[in-house]
């Protein structure tokens, strides 16, 4: 996804069983490889590390931040 991926949207090389189709590939963007689950982010289970990060995208946007 050259432009980047918008929030909500699953990525293009995720596969059915939520895995990374291109995990060990040279194409792999960096900010993945450098992602670094933990339980601050994945929560209890799958559907508890989807609203963990839907928030992060959310206050993460430009309107949100006061820098």
């Amino acid at each position: 996804m050259p432009a980047g991926k918008p929030p909500g949207v699953p990525c293009v090389h995720l596969t059915d069983s939520y895995a990374c189709a291109i995990f060990d590939d040279h194409r792999r963007p960096e900010v993945c490889a450098k992602f670094s689950p933990e339980a601050a982010f994945c929560g209890a289970d799958r559907q508890d590390a989807l609203i963990r990060i839907q928030q992060l995208e959310i206050i993460s946007r430009p309107e949100y931040r006061d820098d």
